[in-house]
This record gives C-alpha cells, structure tokens and sequence, in this order.
C-alpha cells in the first residue's frame, strides 16, 4: 500500500505547527520584568487645581415688586368680574350640542314671548325662547327674533376666571 500524497502533506503541515507553537512557549519572566518596571515608575505630576473666580454677591431687594412667575391677569381688579356658570343649574338638551351644529329653521308668536324652532344634529325640532340655554359653552338665550337668536356664551378665560361672549344663531334660508 502506497501511501497517499495529502496524508504526507497533511502529516508535514502538522509537524510545522507543532515547532512555531514550541517556539512561542519560550516564558514570560521578560515580559512579567517589564511589567514590574513600568509600575514601580513614579506617574506623571497632576495638573495644578483651577483657581476659582470669586464672584461678587448681589443682593435681591425686589420683595415688594410683582412676583415674574405669576399670572399679571389674576392680580387685576379687572379680570375678576364674577361671572361664571351655575353649577347648581340643570343642564338642559340642547346644551349637549355644539352651537355650530344646531339650526334655526323658524320662529312662532311675536314679541317678547316670541319662540324660536331649533333641529339638532339628531333632526329633532326643538323650542326655545329667552332665558333658555343651548350649545356647550353656557350659553344662555338673551332675545329671539323672527330673524335670529341671540345668545350670552361664557368661555374661561385662562386665569382662572370666566368670559362673556355674545354669539347668534341666524335663520337658515331654503
């Protein structure tokens, strides 16, 4: 039997690493000396500390000026003007619909107890008249004519208080 080229070659490669591992185990008494020399060496010096500014003191005597982080608007007279929605006051239907979705589309009687027809979004013909309140921001019904519906809304205002705002509800032509 002869033997097969690869195996001699194989064989060969074998041999070759095994002498280049041997000579890498040759120990590391030089490198552990180094080490121990590299250590035992005083380190560099520090960088001397920053020396601090002193700053000079300012002393706040502003206690008797408006505090800048509060609202200007709820230190004015002005703004307080003690409107505001009932909490006591029972809602009433119409109330649960945005004005804008609610239509005027006629008017009975004449004078002060004129009615005005209202149809909501739902298409439910409803009857209003002063003093009643109809859309989301409170509003509350001043006068109705043939021609319109005059209301009082009340938005807030941001600081804590309340608005009046006047709006209308027009006749809807067909």
């Amino acid at each position: 039997m002869k033997p097969d080229r690869c195996n001699w070659t194989r064989l060969a490669l074998m041999v070759c690493m095994a002498l280049v591992l041997t000579a890498c185990s040759k120990g590391t008494a030089d490198l552990q000396a180094y080490i121990a020399d590299v250590k035992s060496r005083p380190g560099p010096p520090l960088d001397p500390l920053p020396v601090m500014r002193q700053f000079e003191t300012f002393d706040y005597a502003a206690q008797d000026l408006r505090d800048p982080f509060s609202n200007p608007r709820q230190n004015n007279e002005g703004s307080s003007t003690g409107v505001g929605p009932d909490p006591n006051r029972r809602k009433e239907l119409l109330e649960s619909f945005p004005l804008d979705g609610l239509t005027m589309v006629g008017s009975l009687g004449s004078g002060a107890g004129m009615v005005a027809l209202v149809v909501d979004p739902e298409k439910v013909v409803h009857r209003v008249k002063a003093g009643n309140y109809m859309g989301q921001n409170e509003g509350r019904i001043l006068a109705v004519s043939e021609s319109k519906i005059d209301l009082m809304e009340l938005f807030p205002d941001g600081a804590g208080g309340w608005e009046e705002r006047e709006a209308a509800v027009a006749l809807e032509e067909q």
